[in-house]
């Protein structure tokens, strides 16, 4: 049996695994993606060409699917998230520095593209490492961060213009979170702020936030912490939202990409 082959795609973020195919995934071919998600944060698998149904076996093996209340189901899946873009679309969903579900009482714990229709060119996703983005704080701007926490909430959804589920019954309160999370598994502490969700700290105005949340967004994403995945036919990236942001590059105008994202629930967030 082939065994898995596994590549680091940058110093601090994402790693190509290879050599297996998720649509016949052992128990130990699970362990070892979920260790190495756990220590790359991001994980990219070439020409898997997931079935829907081994796409929603694939996120069982994390947990409990969470299904996202803004995006479109697949047809006859509705586990399923269409990740849409049309050729006349200008904005692309996730075209900004973001993590998925923030604005959750228990944040997701992974999602997992798989890609269905690519573009000629472009379209490519970023993924920046929020533990990376810690340990190269101050140590004084650390310790402030540490006693914080910030409100997140689902409300940049609203007017999208991107074709997303506007039903006002979707929106939810905003919810709390620290802004440094100890990672649920390995507890690994992480930044845990980012420009589309996070709205300011709590005990702060809006306006005193905006200072210091736009510096932080600044310094997690910072080409150092970075890796950069160009989509191939049939590539899978699954990545741990705890422990990355991620953007999709809005590079491709006139032209049409389709992704299928399946979501897993992740759990209520510690701090330090």
């Amino acid at each position: 049996m082939a065994k898995w082959v596994l590549r680091r795609m940058s110093g601090y973020c994402g790693a190509m695994m290879m050599g297996r195919d998720l649509n016949d995934m052992t128990p130990s071919d699970f362990d070892f993606v979920k260790q190495a998600l756990f220590e790359h944060g991001v994980v990219v698998l070439p020409d898997q060409h997931l079935s829907q149904d081994a796409h929603i076996a694939v996120a069982e093996a994390f947990g409990p699917i969470e299904v996202n209340r803004f995006f479109t189901p697949v047809d006859d899946h509705p586990m399923i998230a269409e990740v849409r873009t049309t050729s006349v679309q200008t904005a692309v969903i996730g075209g900004t520095w973001h993590t998925d579900h923030s604005y959750d009482a228990a944040p997701a714990m992974c999602s997992i593209l798989s890609a269905q229709k690519l573009p000629p060119y472009g379209g490519d996703t970023h993924f920046a490492s929020m533990t990376a983005a810690y340990h190269g704080l101050s140590p004084g701007l650390g310790q402030l961060l540490g006693g914080l926490k910030a409100w997140h909430s689902d409300s940049s959804f609203a007017d999208s213009q991107l074709g997303l589920n506007e039903n006002p019954d979707a929106f939810r309160y905003p919810v709390l979170h620290p802004v440094v999370v100890r990672h649920p598994q390995t507890g690994a502490p992480c930044l845990y702020v980012n420009g589309d969700f996070t709205t300011h700290f709590e005990g702060w105005s809006r306006e005193e936030s905006a200072p210091l949340l736009a510096y932080l967004y600044a310094h997690a994403t910072q080409p150092i912490f970075t890796c950069r995945v160009q989509w191939r036919p049939g590539m899978v990236a699954i990545w741990d939202n705890r422990l990355v942001q991620h953007y999709a590059t809005a590079d491709y105008a006139g032209h049409d990409r389709l992704m299928h994202r399946i979501t897993v629930q992740g759990v209520p967030l510690s701090g330090l």
